[in-house]
């Protein structure tokens, strides 16, 4: 099978490829590198030993995605491409809903006109909104706090619409928490252009000295240490989560949570950064960050049950995958 993958340079696309690749399929991959870079190709390149064709562009534009289908036979996408830092779809929401949601319209509009059955959607577990705790896919979506969760959300109505009107069009949406870590060999990680948006990147940052001191965004929230707690999942562990939903993807329209269904605070995560790497990260306390809430972590029962899906990396793996990529990376 052949498949489209979408934002594949970034940091789980990167991850998700080089899985795919390993599992025997072969990949093209569009990207426009606004928050990625093009060496990143060349290290999956490296990990997994196998080529994929790439296409620069922007999967907004209806011409670009027509292009790839046109030279391809895709037999499935995985869709990541998308604006994603919560902070700034507050600041610039017009940005966040025309890219992320123009997007999968073009795509899903590709998949239709050339027979391509399967779509994976990279979703979030923003689309729950401020909901009672573990998420599970059979609850209410609640309103999202931020236009970046609305756009998922919104995403995710837009496939189902089109699957529910397309028989034979199947989407797996998988809705997923947060991702940290980097592939073990060091060679692909989460690295994002200018200042992250991101924990662990951030952390590993203050490590390496690149930036001074981590910034914790709150410590006033109801939680056991007062800063927010979520479900860090290791990137590889993601990634094979995808792989998953791709081979054992149900007919219609099919929701996972993608989780370790464990609650972690960032006061934690730090502090497990530092234990598995032997440092210690400078680090102060800021006003809480707009659209964030004070705690949530995944139900991932369902995925273990119908894909056999379930994570299999530690904390102190993410911390320690993402130090050796952090060193790693010359900036």
């Amino acid at each position: 099978m052949k498949i489209l993958v979408t934002g594949g340079a970034g940091f789980i696309g990167s991850h998700t490829v080089a899985a795919l690749q390993q599992a025997g399929y072969d990949v093209v991959i569009a990207d426009n590198f606004s928050n990625s870079k093009p060496a990143v190709l060349e290290n999956i390149r490296k990990i997994t030993g196998r080529d994929f064709k790439f296409y620069e562009t922007d999967v907004t534009d209806t011409a670009s995605v027509e292009k790839i289908f046109a030279e391809n036979k895709i037999d499935g996408i995985i869709h990541f491409a998308g604006f994603k830092a919560v902070g700034e779809s507050v600041e610039l929401p017009l940005k966040y809903y025309s890219n992320n949601l123009q997007s999968t319209v073009v795509l899903a509009d590709a998949c239709i006109k050339h027979g391509c059955n399967k779509f994976v959607f990279s979703s979030s577990a923003t689309v729950y909104g401020d909901n009672d705790i573990p998420f599970a896919e059979t609850m209410p979506l609640k309103k999202t706090t931020n236009p970046y969760g609305e756009t998922k959300a919104i995403n995710e109505r837009i496939l189902t619409d089109t699957a529910n009107a397309n028989k034979g069009f199947n989407v797996a949406l998988l809705r997923y928490f947060n991702p940290v870590g980097a592939h073990e060999s060091g060679l692909i990680g989460e690295d994002p252009q200018g200042i992250p948006n991101n924990l662990m990147p951030y952390i590993a940052r203050v490590a390496k000295g690149t930036l001074k001191k981590l910034s914790i965004f709150g410590n006033d929230y109801p939680t056991k240490d007062g800063t927010c707690i979520r479900d860090y999942i290791h990137v590889m562990d993601l990634a094979e989560g995808h792989v998953a939903a791709l081979a054992k993807m149900p007919q219609g329209v099919s929701v996972y949570n993608l989780g370790t269904g464990k609650g972690i605070s960032v006061l934690e995560l730090v502090t497990a950064f530092e234990k598995a790497n032997n440092l210690t990260i400078p680090k102060k306390f800021a006003p809480r960050r707009a659209g964030d809430l004070a705690e949530y972590y995944a139900d991932a029962s369902k995925a273990l049950r119908e894909l056999g899906w379930q994570t299999k990396r530690t904390v102190e793996d993410c911390c320690r995958d993402a130090w050796r990529f952090e060193k790693n990376n010359s900036k």
